[in-house]
């Protein structure tokens, strides 16, 4: 399929919602998370404004295509390298160290094989896709693909010695890496997916998205509510996008929206470091703001109820308030 077959079956979706008896079309709310957040901003867009009274938008992908995966694959790995490997604060870090990390070992190995001829595994060739960085980055140690990579850091660990800069040497190589990969990855489209996640021709069709949705966020109706939630050690999509958006929709005066940020909690709104993404079940105080604001946004609330107020307890928690007829600026769980 493509992306925007995705997004027409969400529309149907939308549609057949409405048609049921129960249900008062102009009450409907949706609920988009990562690529979701993305798709709901384009459903809300199209739908006729009396069908999408309100979306939410948790840990929403906002720029395009491109610029995502190189973070993933270029930028979270290198401030690692910086934040965390470099101690010393020195500029460079031990080869050894780098490639026995557990965290983007694998793939700093890999990139370092995969841009040294003098190092060899079968895991590093030149049709190395994203799909197969993906494995490297987040598979398991069971995985096919990991064994492989596994080889390369051994190779990589036991062969090189001394230090790499990280911004001269590093910093080079892995966007090689990635650039290689990506080329690869839109250079052709195969007749079916071998990597879940990154089939070429849905990969393809979201490279050809013209507008993030940064670009397209004001052309959600004034009248539709928007909520988002963003966990601040998302390493899928930073938390810097969240604010970006809530700048842009502050901008334009969208009269209804409200940002809700929370730390220690990751990609899934669910506890995890700046580095890694876990999954697990979400929160009761991230469900409770999510009540909170639906429920007044919904219309099932008296009209006179113009603050919610919802708390948690909890060493990360802290009290919301939401008005609900004015412009919101961001709140920190």
């Amino acid at each position: 399929m493509t992306y925007d077959e995705l997004v027409h079956d969400a529309e149907k979706v939308v549609e057949v919602l409405a048609q049921q008896p129960e249900v008062d079309a102009k009450r409907i709310s949706i609920f988009g998370h990562s690529e979701g957040g993305e798709t709901t901003t384009r459903v809300a867009i199209d739908n006729p404004t009396t069908k999408i009274k309100n979306i939410v938008l948790a840990d929403a992908r906002i720029q395009n295509t491109r610029d995502a995966l190189y973070f993933l694959y270029v930028g979270l790995p290198l401030e690692y390298a910086k934040q965390v490997l470099d101690k010393n604060h020195t500029g460079s870090i031990s080869i050894q160290q780098a490639v026995n990390n557990p965290i983007f070992g694998h793939y700093m190995a890999f990139s370092l094989a995969d841009n040294q001829k003098n190092y060899s595994s079968s895991a590093t060739t030149s049709t190395t896709d994203l799909g197969t960085l993906s494995n490297v980055l987040y598979g398991s140690e069971n995985s096919n693909s990991n064994r492989n990579t596994t080889s390369t850091r051994q190779i990589v660990g036991s062969s090189a010695a001394g230090s790499i800069s990280i911004d001269k040497q590093l910093k080079p190589m892995i966007e090689k890496t990635y650039e290689d990969a990506f080329k690869t990855s839109i250079g052709e489209i195969h007749s079916k997916c071998e990597t879940p996640g990154f089939c070429p021709k849905y990969f393809n069709s979201l490279i050809g998205l013209e507008e993030p949705t940064l670009n397209i966020i004001g052309n959600v109706s004034s009248s539709t509510g928007i909520l988002i939630l963003h966990g601040q050690n998302d390493s899928g999509s930073p938390v810097q996008q969240a604010f970006l958006l809530q700048q842009r929709l502050t901008e334009l005066n969208h009269p209804d929206h409200t940002l809700i940020t929370y730390p220690n909690l990751g990609h899934y709104l669910y506890p995890s470091s700046m580095w890694t993404t876990e999954i697990g079940p979400t929160p009761e105080y991230v469900l409770a703001d999510l009540y909170a604001w639906l429920e007044p946004h919904s219309g099932l609330s008296p009209p006179s109820a113009t603050t919610i107020t919802a708390s948690a307890t909890g060493t990360n928690t802290s009290s919301l308030s939401i008005g609900t007829n004015s412009s919101r600026s961001s709140s920190e769980r």
